[in-house]
């Protein structure tokens, strides 16, 4: 029997008004392009698919002239609005195919069914066609109803290694691995890391990311800011990019080159700095914590404001009280009010934080550190003088008493020159010495004679004696007196100064955490010291005069801010002091320390990455229960360890040696959270997408 010989619909031009839409059409939920840009693809390319319509029969069952259109609807629609818009004639003939046997429904149903999806490394090698045809990115966007970002993302999927292209392709690869890959350019590098990756447990898209990113810098380090990304561009360093996830600013590639120009600008604004006349300059990336310890901090005058400045500055007040007592009635007009009082309380801190003026004479004796911040500003912090810099102090010596009156007039039987001990790290105040008399002379015997060395020393004695006594008896005084030597030591460096052998150690940390000087404790004691600096003079006699004036809370709290300078808590292998621990546990009690609301918390630098697998699984069991180590347990330690960082966010967890007496490990909220926190690559309940979802998948993540 002959095989019968497979004949096709005809197809003719039919005038658009004779066209009807069929209701047997089955897509009925509205998705994908919008009818308003298929019709503005209509209009620049005209119609690449025939409607398949079929004739409407009247009761006799006779051809009406008019068609309806079950199989291209949409196309319909968009002919429809071209026509409506005049910008296409109701009569312009639309090509179709003429269809009589089987049933409408079944011609729809077959036509979407049947469709197949464009592979989206299809799509991208496209865009890529068209890019070297001459179009450029914005022109592709437009014709095919993008934004621009999304076709430079396809071209970047399309300019990866061939090989890792073709193992896409043949689904060896997901696309979210194919987006990790476009951070680096470097197709060797790219093979190299999925090679490595090939034989790994785990080949998620971070780790690729991290692979590709090892030994960059992110534009978000502070030295990338110091310098600019444009600076840095400039002098031929390569910036990578991913286009795919938020990446701070891409990865800087040429870590050599942006220490260099670090370095560079750094001197060059040292340089501006020594011009102003300072005995030395002292430039660093970042100095480590109390690098200015032991040295005295001037106190120099603000700038006063110009006319112009004053003018600006009450212009910004009265503004900003104006809308602060403003109603806005639009949810717009509120925003509006918000973002201008944001503003202008920018203004107001530039005015107000004023430049210092010191004196001539104290500038030749002082000097700065010029670093960089953690923000990646410069930081120059100006008027520091060593000890070895001081001007000398004159000593005080018995002045010669006119012929007749006795030298003993002088207070406490003699004058008295201090000499203060020198105690690294801490105050120390020796007792006055009493200036001796000299060797009789003949001249001596007409008069009275200098006291003997021996009966000055005794009658110090018993002064100094009743002066503890009646201290003992004065607590006020006796704090007044503790804090003057305090203050001294804290902000003066002039121990000797005082008669109290008071002595205060302030502990170094010989070894320190990453970024200790960026903590939160260590920017309150600065900025406390500072704000005391201001309020506090540096002679000493001056000194006591404003401790005098100061009401009884100041008091209390320049105390605590002095005697704070005094805590050692740091663990130290060679120096085993249980009882000292003991006392910082019992100290940390009192003053209810919490090192999480303190601002610790457990990364990859200060913790993870420092300990054994077994102590990063301990830490995410602890927090967030077993279920969640046990699915990390199978990671590589760098991977663990980035893994549990992002776990332990937020839980409030410590590692032993920072937790209260008796504090549990982590926070019930934080046990409690279970699998709630974890990635879905963790979890297990990852869907995976049919590979019919290609399409919706790298539009959902180009978008």
């Amino acid at each position: 029997m002959a095989t019968p010989k497979i004949v096709l619909n005809t197809s003719r031009d039919i005038p658009f008004n004779k066209l009807v839409l069929s209701q047997a059409n089955v897509r009925k939920v509205k998705a994908g392009v919008s009818i308003e840009e298929l019709a503005e693809d209509i209009a620049r390319r005209t119609l690449l698919h025939s409607l398949a319509v079929r004739p409407v029969l009247d009761a006799e069952g006779a051809e009406t002239g008019v068609y309806e259109v079950p199989v291209g609807g949409r196309r319909f629609r968009a002919l429809e609005l071209l026509v409506k818009q005049k910008r296409m004639s109701k009569t312009q003939p639309v090509p179709c195919v003429v269809r009589t046997a089987g049933l409408a429904e079944e011609d729809s149903l077959a036509e979407n069914v049947q469709r197949a999806p464009l592979h989206p490394l299809d799509q991208f090698r496209a865009f890529q066609t068209l890019r070297e045809a001459g179009l450029g990115e914005e022109e592709i966007a437009a014709r095919f109803f993008v934004a621009p970002g999304v076709v430079k993302q396809r071209l970047k999927l399309a300019a990866i290694a061939p090989a890792l292209l073709d193992a896409y392709a043949e689904d060896r690869m997901t696309l979210e691995q194919l987006m990790a890959f476009t951070v680096s350019g470097d197709h060797a590098r790219q093979e190299q890391v999925w090679e490595a990756l090939s034989r790994a447990y785990s080949r998620e898209p971070y780790q690729i990311r991290r692979l590709l990113t090892e030994g960059a810098v992110r534009a978000s380090d502070k030295r990338a800011l110091f310098v600019g990304l444009e600076a840095y561009e400039a002098a031929g360093g390569a910036v990578m990019r991913d286009l795919f996830q938020h990446d701070d600013g891409g990865w800087l590639q040429d870590p050599a080159l942006l220490d260099r120009l670090v370095a560079e600008k750094l001197e060059a604004e040292a340089a501006t700095v020594r011009a102003e006349g300072w005995t030395w300059v002292e430039v660093a990336l970042a100095f480590p914590y109390g690098h200015s310890r032991g040295l005295r901090r001037l106190a120099g005058e603000p700038v006063p404001l110009s006319e112009a400045e004053q003018a600006t500055y009450d212009a910004l007040h009265a503004e900003y009280e104006r809308l602060e007592g403003s109603e806005p009635a639009e949810a717009e007009e509120l925003d509006a009010v918000t973002r201008r009082l944001a503003e202008i309380d920018v203004e107001l801190r530039a005015l107000e934080e004023r430049p210092l003026v010191y004196e001539t004479a104290e500038v030749a004796r002082a000097g700065v550190f010029v670093s960089v911040d953690v923000e990646g500003g410069l930081q120059v912090d100006r008027g520091y003088v060593r000890p070895e810099d001081e001007a000398p102090v004159e000593p005080v010596v018995p002045a010669v008493p006119p012929d007749g009156e006795s030298p003993a007039a002088a207070p406490a039987g003699g004058a008295v020159a201090a000499q203060p001990a020198a105690i690294a790290g801490g105050a120390s105040v020796s007792a006055p010495v009493p200036v001796a008399a000299g060797p009789a002379t003949a001249e001596d015997d007409e008069g009275l004679r200098p006291l003997p060395e021996r009966l000055l020393i005794e009658l110090s004695v018993h002064r100094t004696l009743a002066l503890r006594d009646a201290l003992a008896q004065d607590p006020d005084t006796a704090f007044l007196a503790a804090l003057h030597a305090l203050c001294l030591r804290t902000f003066t460096q002039r121990p000797g100064a005082s008669c109290l052998e008071l002595e205060l150690k302030s502990a170094g940390f010989g070894v320190q955490p990453p970024d200790l000087a960026a903590s939160a404790a260590a920017h309150a004691i600065d900025a406390r010291q500072r704000a005391w600096s201001a309020q506090l003079p540096s002679e000493p006699a001056a000194l006591w005069e404003t401790l005098v004036r100061f009401d009884g809370d100041s008091r209390a709290a320049l105390f605590a801010h002095c005697v704070s300078f005094g805590v050692n808590a740091v663990h130290e292998p060679w120096n085993r002091a249980p009882q000292r621990a003991a006392h910082a546990d019992l100290l940390a009690e009192a003053v209810g320390l919490d090192m999480a609301a303190a601002g610790w918390t457990a990364t990859v630098d200060s913790y993870l990455g420092r300990v054994p697998k077994a102590r990063i699984l301990e830490a995410v069991r602890e927090a967030r229960g077993p279920e969640a180590a046990q699915l990390i347990d199978h990671l590589r330690k760098p991977d663990m360890a980035k893994e549990a960082e992002r776990l332990l966010a937020g839980s409030g967890w410590l590692p032993e040696p920072l937790r209260r007496p008796l504090e549990p490990a982590g926070s019930d909220a934080g046990a409690a959270g279970g699998n709630a926190s974890l990635p879905a690559f963790l979890t297990g309940d990852r869907e995976i997408p049919a590979a019919g979802d290609d399409a919706d998948r790298t539009e959902a993540a180009a978008a």
